[in-house]
This record gives structure tokens, C-alpha cells and sequence, in this order.
């Protein structure tokens, strides 16, 4: 995805990522606001995955939201 079209649907995505990522907590979600390399961060934080772990994971869900 896109990080500026991550931007743009911000708001029409909060909601799945937390039900994909259910550790995520509303705080994480005020603080990503949209931005691509913080949601990675802190899926990878969270997750205890690796840089790439999380990156693939985003990407992944991105894929499927088309």
C-alpha cells in the first residue's frame, strides 16, 4: 500500500486493524494516525516481530483490503 493512501483511508481502516490486530489499543491508533512506518512500528512492538515481520504483516493486510 501506498503510504499516503494509508493517510487518506485512515479512518475507514482504524476499525479493521484493530480487529486484525487485536493488541492494538485505542492510544496506538490516536498515535499511528495514519502513517504507514508507525503502524509497523508498533505492530512490531506489540507482536515482539521483526522490522520486516511487521512490515510484511501490514502489507499483507493492505493486499486484502483492495
Amino acid at each position: 500500500m501506498n503510504k499516503e493512501t494509508l493517510r487518506g483511508q485512515w479512518n475507514q481502516v482504524k476499525g479493521s486493524l484493530k480487529k486484525n490486530w487485536g493488541r492494538l489499543t485505542d492510544d496506538d491508533i490516536k498515535k499511528i494516525e495514519g502513517s504507514y512506518d508507525q503502524l509497523v512500528g508498533r505492530i512490531q512492538e506489540r507482536y515482539g516481530q521483526s522490522i520486516d515481520e511487521a512490515r510484511k504483516s501490514v502489507d499483507e493486510f493492505f493486499a486484502t483490503k483492495k
